[in-house]
């Protein structure tokens, strides 16, 4: 077994490797107190086995964390859940909501192989529904090169939040590929 070590992430076998997901986890906005008067939350992003976390924003219901995290993709049907908490020094830091992110609509407008388009050409609208997290439309769209999704999540289980993200798909050389 070849093991490759991708992001802080430990990839066994390279051709399951689709390749890799970077989630820019930009910020929140309006998250619930869980403090008093505010909160210092983190992100946990999980997908599958892996499991990435932000840096903790002190006292901030509004926080700017503008972080990438990046993913190992084996399987595109398998969702992103991401959870915001507040950390808590000596007690068990409090969940804050959650969401889940269908990267499938995105992964095939990144097979579509598109090129040359000019910037900020939409290449498709993903809207809110029942059976998404998504807060508004969301569009995947073709900048400086690259396919990118701008993506407005509303936190579940929780009296408010939403979170701001914008998705990158990165080719792997000897990943199997979209």
């Amino acid at each position: 077994r070849r093991e490759t070590v991708i992001g802080g992430t430990t990839v066994s076998n390279m051709d399951e490797l689709l390749g890799l997901l970077r989630i820019h986890v930009k910020r929140g906005v309006n998250l619930a107190i869980r403090d008093v008067s505010t909160s210092d939350p983190y992100v946990v992003v999980k997908m599958d086995k892996q499991r990435l976390k932000t840096r903790v924003i002190k006292k901030d219901i509004n926080p700017e964390w503008n972080e990438e995290l990046t993913l190992s993709v084996t399987d595109p049907s398998v969702p992103v859940i991401l959870t915001v908490y507040d950390h808590d020094t000596f007690s068990m830091d409090d969940k804050m909501g959650d969401a889940e992110l269908d990267i499938s609509p995105y992964l095939e407008a990144v097979k579509m192989q598109v090129e040359d388009l000019p910037n900020g050409t939409i290449i498709t609208r993903i809207h809110p529904c029942r059976t998404n997290c998504l807060a508004e439309e969301s569009c995947v769209v073709f900048e400086n090169g690259k396919v990118l999704q701008d993506v407005v999540l509303r936190l579940r289980h929780v009296e408010s939040g939403e979170l701001e993200l914008q998705l990158e798909w990165i080719n792997l050389p000897g990943a199997k590929g979209l």
